[in-house]
């Protein structure tokens, strides 16, 4: 017997908390996957190496941030860059960068449907951030690139992955 999603209104959606927080997919509510210890202290630490480089940088960091990606999509990243200045309560500009730090469950196809609406919206960068094999990428030019020095194009914005990961404590075996 084939199943019935219930359909939300953006309005609807817009109007509610959940927790945690939800995405809106074509009035689809799309559960997020809640990133273990590895995955919430590599968003807190890349949140506060952007908040360090704010006004040197020019941009604003945000963390789980409704974004408006289509009018049929709200995503909600792990960090944001934004320029500085105000901002509305969802997103609706392209963001300067937007980072995915990967949880343990996370599927590689929703992963890439992610990013491409990032892309789509008009995104300058996207980094995706793997805890569990200590990497990273980035996408150029649709390219996806692996690095262990993320950068945003024409702009001063980095992280260098080696800093960011030796914060992390190191594996112990189970």
């Amino acid at each position: 017997m084939a199943s019935t999603v219930a359909l939300v209104t953006l309005e609807d959606y817009l109007a509610t908390s959940y927790r945690p927080d939800r995405e809106w997919i074509d009035g689809e509510l799309k559960e997020r996957n809640v990133g273990k210890w590895e995955h919430a202290r590599v968003q807190a630490l890349l949140a506060a190496w952007f908040v360090q480089n704010e006004t040197t940088w020019g941009v604003q960091a945000g963390t789980e941030s409704r974004m408006r990606v289509s009018p049929r999509r709200i995503r909600i990243p792990d960090v944001v860059l934004v320029p500085t200045g105000p901002q509305p309560e969802v997103l609706v500009d392209p963001p300067v960068l937007v980072v995915e730090v990967l949880s343990p469950d996370d599927s590689y196809s929703d992963t890439q449907e992610r990013a491409q609406d990032y892309l789509e919206m008009g995104v300058k960068a996207v980094w995706l951030i793997d805890p569990k094999s200590r990497s990273g990428r980035m996408c150029l030019e649709n390219a996806w690139v692996l690095a262990s020095r993320l950068t945003v194009p024409d702009s001063p914005i980095y992280c260098e992955l080696e800093t960011l990961f030796a914060q992390l404590p190191s594996r112990q075996n189970p």
